[in-house]
């Protein structure tokens, strides 16, 4: 193994420094140029007045789900469960496809502000306007600044690397920033300093994963693939072999059962959360559709190689973690994990090259932290206190409430963080906490006798569940047997929590007919599940056609899969497996553009 320098600050030359403090400024150009026109209101303050074009709606998409914690995630991932283990994150692109082709447009007919304000859209009575109030904070504030936190603890874990800070140094500078960017620029402001940190932190990846393979100790990549093959056969897999123990929980349960059932901020089922937020900020339904799909691409296609790159790489350098500690002596033991390997193979970075990098995580952890910021504020403003608290205010009042509750958002998450350890455990309790309320969120919008009860029914008993299954893990003995219970809590969870929404909606009274009635008129939903307010109301039906929808998805998702696994092949120097799934993702593309371009001229 080679040595390292116990302080990677040492490395930062002037150059890096003023590629770091340029990064920073440049950014601030959009905050203020956009202070404004964002305090005019609150649709300019949360929706950039419903006026943004398709290519900047799916660079803000991919640039907010691009943050500090996620190519820590990914290196995790690697080292403990090898290359496959990325299925759990890669299942999702069925929920992104579906978006796309069947809730895009639906979104941006429906005219909300806020994704919560449908429920009031959709549902009628008290318990339409309590479960919008509930998820405005149950969302807006306890997941959201769960998962601020989780980006928190990256960004903790880098500095603590790069600089030696400890946790409450790294959140007190990372505060005055974050709240500085989104409570002056509104979402224009973070839309347009997405696409310019996108692109820095882009090129900072895609840097680091060349100056790894280039070392001597790597070998290139015919020398990394040999060093791992020839340890650890297995991580290098893209698909888990059936005999490893993982096929089952960290690729099929995600493809049959995850993708659906899980509400999870970025990947939830129909569309919500800041992907709903932009899709609701587009300046038609075409730019809903076209942002969400070229998100979709390059989430999944354009980005995971360079970060799975470097974890392989890490595994070469730092085949334990005692070899992290060695080559870090003072880093605290708290900050200590798999996912600390990708900030450590930082050291490869030579001068220029170290500051555009530490200036692309800088980027991509404010990206996140920003838009998370304007979406929590938009639920607890719009849909909380403008709702329920203190109505009929002006909209300079309510855009100030909203930059005030940034510093409160911001400040909770850095309490929170202060008590987590790894992004990995964090991402685990969502997606339980969210399991069995997916599918209704994809029903809701298809399926009238849904109503409000069915939701509050959901939320509950995903959390009940959730809360009862981490009080049993929490309480097991390091060396008992773990019950097959918790081995499999993620599918119970789903199968309970969806019973229970079914069986409340069955028994509970439906929606009121003149709300139905408005729904569908606006909305426009196809299938049979309206058929009965169609027939009913004597509406016409709908312009979309859900066998369309479908194919655009297994399309999608086709193009999504082949042309990541037709990358990872060549990479891997299998070369005719390469050809044949890049033929593939041709095709599946060619086929897909053909069918985008007739629901365009369907909507023209």
């Amino acid at each position: 193994m080679p040595s390292l320098p116990l302080n990677l600050a040492v490395q930062l030359q002037t150059i890096d420094w003023v590629i770091l403090v340029a990064s920073v400024a440049i950014c601030f150009v959009p905050a203020l140029y956009y202070a404004k026109r964002s305090g005019e209101s609150v649709s300019e303050f949360f929706t950039s007045g419903q006026s943004v074009p398709w290519w900047l709606i799916g660079i803000s998409m991919v640039a907010t789900t691009f943050s500090t914690d996620t190519p820590n995630f990914v290196t995790n991932l690697i080292r403990t469960e090898g290359v496959s283990s990325n299925w759990q994150w890669w299942a999702f692109a069925l929920t992104g496809m579906s978006t796309v082709f069947f809730f895009a447009r639906l979104w941006r007919r429906s005219g909300v502000l806020t994704d919560l304000e449908f429920y009031e859209l959709r549902y009628s009575g008290k318990a339409a306007r309590r479960v919008r109030g509930f998820r405005a904070v149950y969302l807006g504030l306890f997941f959201n600044c769960i998962i601020m936190a989780s980006v928190n603890l990256a960004a903790t874990k880098i500095s603590g690397i790069l600089f030696g800070f400890e946790k409450w140094e790294t959140l007190a500078f990372c505060a005055v920033i974050n709240i500085a960017f989104a409570a002056t620029s509104g979402l224009w402001g973070v839309l347009v300093i997405d696409m310019i940190q996108f692109g820095i932190a882009m090129t900072g990846a895609f840097a680091l994963a060349y100056f790894c393979l280039i070392q001597p100790e790597i070998g290139g990549l015919d020398g990394l693939i040999t060093k791992i093959s020839a340890t650890s056969p297995e991580t290098l897999r893209m698909i888990p072999s059936a005999d490893s123990g993982l096929l089952w929980s960290i690729m099929l349960i995600p493809l049959l059962v995850g993708w659906w059932s899980t509400w999870y901020p970025g990947a939830e089922p129909g569309g919500g959360s800041y992907i709903a937020q932009r899709m609701l900020a587009a300046k038609s339904e075409r730019d809903a559709l076209g942002g969400t799909l070229f998100f979709n691409f390059a989430h999944y296609v354009l980005r995971p190689w360079p970060w799975i790159l470097v974890g392989l790489c890490s595994m070469v350098i730092f085949p334990e973690l005692s070899d992290i500690k060695k080559a870090f002596p003072d880093l605290p033991d708290g900050l200590l994990g798999h996912d600390i390997a990708y900030p450590a193979m930082m050291q490869f970075l030579p001068t220029g090259w170290l500051g555009l990098m530490v200036a692309g995580l800088l980027a991509a952890y404010v990206s996140t932290i920003i838009t998370h910021l304007n979406w929590g504020t938009s639920y607890l403003v719009h849909d909380f206190y403008q709702r329920f608290i203190n109505p009929g205010k002006t909209d300079k009042h309510y855009v100030g409430v909203g930059r005030m509750m940034t510093v409160v958002l911001m400040l909770v998450a850095g309490a929170i963080t202060l008590f987590m350890e790894t992004a990995q455990d964090n991402f685990k309790l969502l997606l339980q906490i969210g399991a069995g309320t997916g599918s209704l969120y994809l029903f809701r919008w298809f399926w009238w006798r849904i109503n409000a009860v069915s939701e509050v029914t959901a939320m509950v008993a995903s959390l009940v569940v959730a809360f009862v299954f981490q009080v049993i893990a929490k309480g097991q003995v390091d060396g008992e047997a773990v019950p097959w219970f918790i081995k499999h809590q993620l599918p119970l969870g789903v199968g309970i929590t969806t019973l229970s929404w079914v069986i409340a909606t069955f028994v509970s009274k439906p929606t009121d007919a003149a709300t139905l009635r408005k729904f569908y008129d606006k909305v426009r939903p196809a299938g049979p599940g309206w058929a009965k307010i169609r027939a009913e109301s004597g509406l016409p039906a709908s312009p979309d056609s859900l066998p369309m929808a479908l194919l655009g998805t297994v399309l999608g998702v086709t193009m999504i899969w082949t042309g990541l696994f037709a990358t990872g092949s060549f990479l891997y120097g299998n070369h005719r497996d390469g050809m044949i799934l890049g033929a593939v993702f041709l095709g599946a593309s060619v086929a897909l553009i053909s069918l985008v371009r007739k629901l365009w001229a369907k909507e023209a």
